[in-house]
């Protein structure tokens, strides 16, 4: 087992040394040969070589080879893998052939002269030395095991290691650590609360934190200047791959007296500087990219581009305004576009390839997919008859084609078309392996104040409700709410969002007006967000932040695709905790003493039948 993170840890000589151990399962080398030396941890293998007994000995550091000649032989033989065993014996080198390059310890074996067996196990529900490929709801009831696991293991000791360097970087860059509540008010972030019940004040609720927000800007207008929190969230979101069920971490980051190129600076040297202390590929270049919302949606299909992945959206609207394509010129003439996607030079996939990816791409949106294919002789696809000279001249011009290189083609709303072009996008830079190497970091910036929510039929803060306005109180006062941006912006890596952020509204007339543009009175916003409102009134300074998820970080460290296996007791995709058997029923005293009664929602006929 190698633990890559074992020099953040005391060696054994100052803390770890007890009547369990003289050492660390990771400590003994070929300089200690001749010695004796007592260990402890878990039978990670055994391997009974007819008389002489081999056993692998795992601890939080590491491992090291124990040889049973005649001393504990027998007992060994019959201790199940994961018992945990102390073992004193003589430190041995290994014969030339016998090292193990692999481990630390390769190089030495300890010899039983005494062997305790400390605690034994029961059968496993599945193997913790290989992967047996045990289902999730096993391996999260059984989690505790599932955690023995080396990559999981190293999961987790490298997320302490990321918080730690975290925790130096911001002290670094003069930040003061703080601790917000857990109890408080509801706060509309975009997801639903966690409510807690009062038992002091019947039929009210407290709400767990979405985030600090509200706290941490408080803390701006107390004067203490620069705020830092390893916070926990809580957020009633469905799962995601990504995203972890209920609740998350992020580095939560106040500052004052900035703007937004000030919150930048700490962001990009914070981050180009944690991943450079783990990552053994390489990390974005400060200053990172800057890429305004509405140039990322028309390039990238997504607020969240891979830049890994060199392929790009083109409008070639423009080159097909006479073509004889029906369904062209049908969408440019309701307002729509054509876009492309170019490939890089290539020996054209089969036929197969091309259907499949249009039938996944309309289940994806319900419009079609076309595609051509540039070569020496000409052109060929499922659009080429009605492609002329012309067409096929601009396009050649516009994207700078070669011979070899196959477009694919969407047409539609921009709004509508550039989402599935950019999953797309993403399948295609996979399934042709163009993705670089690294962590490739870029700002989004720009992002619109409100959005039209079709469901509520009304305008809507389409991201932070407590972000400034670009061009502040008369922007509000006279721009289309639609239009108007917000000093808001997101941190990108390799299509992750790691941070979202904004420099604050700080101005209580300010703030009034944008929440009104969203349907809140004043007395609502008063009712919802007095203490921060009333604090305004007592001077605010001029602030901004951000909060990176550590969550994401962590998994995008581990290269990890699952945010799962970096959380050390996480839910599963059912939204239960499998292990501690939560969510749980509380008894008819608990839901009294909180003023609760439940009523559970009916269920339909058809579904009792069946």
């Amino acid at each position: 087992m190698v633990r890559r993170f074992s020099g953040f840890f005391m060696s054994a000589s100052a803390y770890l040394k007890s009547i369990y151990r003289t050492h660390t399962c990771d400590e003994l080398r070929a300089t200690d040969a001749g010695s004796t030396a007592t260990i402890s941890g878990w039978v990670l293998r055994k391997r009974d070589h007819g008389g002489v007994v081999f056993v692998d000995l795992r601890d939080n550091y590491g491992q090291t080879q124990v040889v049973f000649n005649e001393a504990g032989r027998s007992t060994i033989q019959d201790v199940r893998v994961e018992s945990v065993i102390k073992v004193t014996g003589k430190v041995m080198k290994r014969d030339g052939g016998m090292v193990n390059s692999k481990i630390p310890t390769g190089e030495i074996e300890v010899h039983c002269e005494n062997l305790e067996v400390l605690t034994t196990s029961e059968v496993l529900p599945f193997q913790v030395a290989e992967d047996d490929k045990a289902p999730e709801p096993t391996r999260l009831t059984y989690r505790f095991l599932d955690l023995r696991r080396e990559k999981v293991h190293e999961n987790i000791l490298l997320r302490s290691a990321v918080i730690k360097r975290i925790r130096e970087l911001m002290h670094g860059m003069n930040f003061t650590e703080f601790q917000t509540p857990i109890l408080t008010s509801s706060s509309p972030e975009g997801a639903r609360d966690f409510l807690v019940p009062s038992r002091f004040h019947p039929g009210k609720f407290f709400a767990l934190p979405q985030a600090p927000q509200q706290f941490k800007q408080l803390l701006m207008v107390a004067g203490f200047d620069r705020y830092f929190q390893i916070a926990p969230c809580f957020r009633d979101e469905d799962p995601r791959a990504d995203r972890s069920p209920g609740e998350f971490y992020q580095l939560d980051m106040e500052m004052s007296f900035v703007e937004q190129e000030d919150v930048f600076k700490v962001g990009e040297e914070l981050l180009a500087n944690l991943f450079s202390s783990f990552a053994k590929e390489p990390v974005t270049q400060v200053p990172f990219p800057r890429i305004p919302y509405d140039e990322a949606l028309r390039t990238f299909g997504s607020d969240k581009p891979d830049l890994r992945n060199p392929l790009r959206i083109a409008d070639v609207t423009a080159s097909f305004a006479e073509c004889s394509f029906q369904v062209f010129q049908k969408v440019i003439k309701d307002s729509g576009g054509i876009f492309a996607i170019s490939m890089p030079v290539m020996t054209a996939p089969a036929r197969k390839y091309f259907d499949d990816t249009i039938e996944l791409f309309t289940k994806w949106s319900g419009q079609g997919l076309a595609y051509l294919i540039y070569e020496e002789g000409g052109w060929r696809g499922s659009i080429q008859k009605f492609v002329g000279p012309a067409e096929q001249a601009k396009l050649i011009d516009q994207l700078k084609l070669q011979p070899g290189q196959v477009v694919f083609l969407g047409a539609g709303k921009p709004s509508k078309i550039l989402p599935h072009l950019g999953k797309l996008r993403t399948k295609l830079g996979e399934d042709f392996n163009l993705l670089t190497s690294g962590y490739h970091f870029c700002w989004v910036t720009d992002f619109p104040m409100y959005e039209y929510d079709e469901d509520l039929k009304q305008v809507v803060f389409s991201h932070n409700p407590f972000s400034m306005p670009q061009g502040g109180l008369e922007a509000l006062q006279k721009m289309d709410p639609l239009a108007i941006k917000a000093f808001q912006y997101d941190i990108v890596c390799n299509g992750y969002e790691l941070s979202s952020g904004a420099v604050r509204n700080h101005q209580p007339e300010i703030m009034y007006k944008a929440f009104e543009i969203a349907g809140y009175s004043k007395d609502q916003v008063d009712d919802k967000f007095g203490g921060m409102i009333k604090a305004f009134k007592f001077g605010a300074p001029p602030h901004g932040g951000m909060a990176p998820g550590i969550d994401r970080i962590v998994m995008l460290l581990a290269q990890e695709s699952a945010i799962r296996d970096v959380i050390a007791f996480p839910m599963a995709q059912s939204v239960e905790d499998l292990l501690m058997g939560a969510p749980s029923t509380p008894s008819e005293k608990a839901l009294k003493e909180v003023h609760i009664r439940v009523v559970m929602p009916e269920i339909p006929a058809k579904a009792q039948g069946e």
